[in-house]
């Protein structure tokens, strides 16, 4: 009667080990869920209308670009995203030697800094593209301007 009794007990420890490590293990395909970044900008930006997403290879960060041609940012923290429009003149970026992908200064959100790589160069092209034309010139940015090509300030 004791044996059977210690079979059950050991058959639920290893029930509840199995249970606890599919709760605690880290899902690789919620990392590329872009269902739920939308849900989570809507909801952080309820004004602004997506037009168009472009996410990184390691699916850590979707680029957004609104209907009035904002671009924003969103990283994935596993659980939630946080999410950033850029504002023009508040970001410093940096183009990779590899083409796919570039490194993002933001003067004003040093916590969404990173470097960001894209499945392909259209891709790291085209957000590069809505990143440039988030570019306003204000006379801080235009006097600020030091000629170096390699690094703009958008």
């Amino acid at each position: 009667m004791s044996l059977i009794i210690w079979g059950l007990v050991c058959l639920a420890l290893v029930a509840v080990a199995y249970y606890v490590t599919r709760m605690a293990k880290d899902d690789e395909d919620s990392l590329h869920d872009t269902g739920l970044a939308i849900l989570e900008f809507g909801r952080a930006f309820p004004n602004e209308a997506i037009r168009s997403l472009h996410q990184t290879v390691d699916g850590n960060a979707i680029f957004v670009r609104t209907h009035d041609n904002k671009a924003g940012i969103m990283r994935n923290h596993r659980r939630h995203f946080s999410c950033h429009l850029i504002e023009p003149g508040s970001a410093r970026v940096t183009p990779l030697a590899t083409g796919r992908g570039f490194e993002i200064e933001f003067l004003d959100a040093p916590s969404q800094n990173g470097t960001f790589i894209f499945a392909n160069t259209e891709d790291a092209a085209e957000v590069s593209l809505w990143l440039l034309g988030n570019l306003l010139a204000t006379p801080k940015a235009v006097s600020s301007f030091d000629g170096d090509l390699d690094s703009s300030t958008i």
